[in-house]
């Protein structure tokens, strides 16, 4: 299987001790052109100290795009202060010159109807064509999640009629115990906007694992990563693969781990 490098992406997540330069540094130092922000640095806002002017000038100075932020949480739960979290995060999207926002589901066991997750799409839609900015919707395997199913997620947008398409993530996928059995006939491959890709080697009860458990990709990858990309390529995905490992044991990698790491999880997915 091989991927074309510009089709790899790289989470800020990764990162967490690094400042945005240095982060764009080391994915332009790969030979990769893209990378994700994130709202929920240690920095506290997208930007950290940077101005959207300042952040988009060192992209360009780098060569990078900036696909995504990462997030709206929880989208499906429509309140004035959702809005203008959402408003802010699409004037850093449109002002740093991200393509997409990420859409995150409420994730704390409430539940939430499919007729509310309709309106809060319905709602969402037209802010997102205000500022150009594209929705991606990225539903959430744990147990406690109000959207756990990526072939839901699209059926939800289908019915909301709005132009946003389906955040696919192969650890979400693992979780969601339904994934396999409904994937392969009643996914639009199409509909995909993007795929994030982390990798878990921790044993213990799939139901058990957490945000903690999510690494890079490693030969004893237990969410079969490789095999869901290769399955993903088969049915005809062209579009980018984003790592997005969550693990606290990045606190203490430095760039010259995180390279490391890159480098030998793109490697799995080019054997």
């Amino acid at each position: 299987m091989a991927i074309d490098p510009t089709r790899f992406c790289i989470n800020r997540k990764i990162a967490p001790n690094l400042s945005i330069e240095e982060f764009f540094q080391l994915v332009h130092k790969l030979g990769l052109n893209k990378v994700e922000l994130r709202n929920d640095m240690r920095g506290g806002s997208v930007t950290d100290e940077l101005t959207h002017a300042e952040v988009k000038a060192l992209a360009q100075r780098y060569g990078l795009e900036i696909v995504t932020i990462n997030a709206v949480y929880p989208f499906n739960q429509i309140n004035e202060a959702l809005l203008a979290k959402t408003e802010g995060l699409l004037k850093d999207a449109q002002g740093v010159g991200a393509k997409a926002l990420v859409l995150c589901p409420l994730n704390d066991g409430t539940p939430v109807s499919e007729e509310e997750t309709l309106a809060a799409l319905k709602t969402l839609a037209p802010l997102f064509a205000h500022y150009g900015i594209e929705g991606l919707v990225e539903p959430l395997g744990f147990r406690v999640s109000s959207l756990r199913s990526a072939v839901k997620a699209q059926k939800l947008i289908r019915e909301a009629n709005v132009p946003f398409r389906l955040l696919l993530d192969t650890f979400h996928h693992h979780l969601y115990e339904n994934a396999e059995a409904e994937f392969e006939t009643a996914i639009d491959i199409n509909a995909i906007g993007l795929i994030h890709l982390s990798g878990v080697e921790d044993s213990r009860p799939t139901s058990e694992l957490t945000d903690e458990e999510r690494i890079m990709l490693t030969e004893g990858d237990l969410l079969n990563t490789t095999t869901q990309v290769q399955r993903l390529e088969r049915m005809g995905y062209r579009g980018v693969y984003a790592f997005e490992p969550f693990s606290s044991v990045m606190e203490s990698w430095q760039a010259e781990d995180i390279e490391r790491e890159i480098r030998r999880s793109i490697a799995f997915l080019q054997d």
